[in-house]
């Protein structure tokens, strides 16, 4: 049997390759081993699955290897999002939270995500007790095990996790404001699982790609601006004043403004810090993964916050926010969580709380941008994932982990982040970073400049110099 290794988030792999009933069976023996050890007293376990390939048949094949077990399945209705079932684990008080998603990855994927009793990722020490207690077997006679049997003992109920879900965003947000402020919505669900619970708050948004599409029409749903190419379109020609995207699972976040152009994570990350601060009146801590921008930091000096740095991966970001007093939560990618919801990403309460912004000042998104700028100065950014050999990625990881980089092109390194990768800052709050992804076989180059010919400058350079 293949070693199943779970990497920054989750367990992916290629449906019908390693991911395969039995697998998925042998990640489920543990997890249930794992909560009967570590939380006896909370034997339930809240499960879904996303929009993916035979995900209802995976998640019965989780139920059935829990409830062999004596746990407590509760079962979400259809399709949900990551950030519904972590809201459910967190009202159900349930010893493990299981959505099964592989996220932004190609339609050819799956995934096996593990949630805690909090309401966010399992932190990083939990998942590796999970990860170690899988079996080489998982020795279930899965063929045995009744479903509709174990509905009516009790030991399988049904939960409405998108009710659930919507009801705290009505809750969580001035939704009378975002509904009637006149500005116009748009939203990308990537034909990801986040479309029906978008439909049911805001009903008069312009949606794009809210249908059921396993195959995401070919296009892994990562909510990137290459990725987004539609619906920047419609955004831009369909008068549209903001527009937000989410991936396969609806935990990461994109967004246009009403000119159709793309606001990286960055941008967002700092935008939420600005409006929770100054106009909602919170604090706390702001923590971050290394591969975000150093305005952060500049804008938690301004408004005399703390600011920690983590490793990539929200599960980092998630022990910080389940033991201290945090504001946000963030990474480069789209993941953010923010105070007042659970400590998980989540792209739609991002996005709602961005609109909240909008609404209640009255501002273009543009505006909004400007305000920051004027604390931390104007930046740009761009990213490239390198699909090279293994050979090559190797070769460079080596040259960097030996400090063989002292210059990229014109820009000397003045000093270098090893906190996860290789982080290279230059003059003028310029920084190139270098890392090996955790979830996908690409070698990923970012980079920030004082506009964006600046950042694409760095990322030729960067290319050059490695010999991609």
């Amino acid at each position: 049997m293949s070693k199943i290794k779970f990497g920054t988030d989750g367990w992916r792999a290629i449906i019908a390759q390693e991911f395969t009933v039995d697998n998925v069976a042998r990640v489920s023996v543990a997890v249930a081993d794992w909560v009967l050890q570590k939380h006896p007293g909370n034997k339930r376990i809240v499960l879904g699955h996303d929009c993916r390939f035979a995900g209802e048949l995976f998640a019965e094949t989780c139920a059935k290897v829990f409830i062999s077990r004596g746990i407590e399945v509760h079962l979400a209705k259809g399709f949900v999002s990551t950030p519904m079932v972590s809201l459910g684990a967190l009202r159900v008080q349930a010893g493990m939270g299981v959505i099964l998603t592989a996220s932004h990855n190609p339609p050819s994927y799956n995934g096996y995500k593990l949630k805690g009793i909090h309401g966010g990722p399992l932190i990083p020490e939990e998942v590796q007790e999970v990860e170690d207690m899988i079996p080489d077997n998982h020795g279930v006679d899965l063929a045995s095990i009744d479903l509709e049997e174990a509905r009516k003992s009790g030991l399988l109920k049904a939960i409405d996790l998108e009710t659930i879900y919507v009801d705290h965003v009505e809750k969580g947000f001035d939704m009378k404001a975002i509904r009637e402020c006149g500005m116009r919505w748009g939203f990308d669900a990537m034909y990801g699982s986040g479309q029906n619970a978008m439909r049911r708050i805001l009903p008069d948004a312009t949606f794009l790609h809210c249908e059921h599409n396993p195959t995401f029409h070919g296009q892994a749903p990562e909510p990137i601006h290459k990725n987004l190419g539609e619906f920047s379109a419609l955004i831009k020609h369909g008068g549209i004043d903001c527009g937000l995207a989410t991936d396969g699972d609806a935990d990461r976040i994109g967004l246009y403004n009403g000119r159709g152009e793309f606001i990286d994570s960055h941008h967002i990350i700092l935008l939420l810090i600005h409006y929770l601060v100054k106009y909602k009146g919170f604090t706390g801590k702001v923590v971050v993964a290394v591969s975000t921008t150093p305005k952060v930091k500049k804008l938690c000096d301004h408004y005399g916050l703390e600011y920690q740095v983590t490793k990539i991966g929200f599960k980092w970001i998630c022990g910080q926010m389940i033991t201290g007093d945090v504001l946000l939560g963030g990474e480069e990618s789209g993941g953010i969580a923010i105070k007042g919801h659970i400590p998980e990403r989540d792209g739609i309460w991002m996005g709602l709380t961005i609109w909240e912004f909008m609404a209640k000042s009255g501002k273009t998104l543009d505006e909004l941008i400007a305000e920051v700028y004027a604390i931390v100065g104007a930046f740009a950014y761009d990213r490239n994932d390198l699909h090279i050999s293994e050979d090559l990625k190797q070769k460079v990881l080596l040259a960097c982990e030996e400090g063989r980089f002292k210059r990229f092109g014109d820009l000397e390194v003045r000093r270098v982040e090893t906190i996860d990768g290789y982080k290279y800052h230059f003059d003028q709050e310029q920084w190139l970073m270098i890392r090996a992804s955790g979830t996908e076989p690409v070698l990923r180059c970012y980079a920030e400049s004082g506009t964006m010919s600046g950042a694409r400058a760095i990322l030729d350079a960067c290319k050059s110099a490695i010999g991609a």
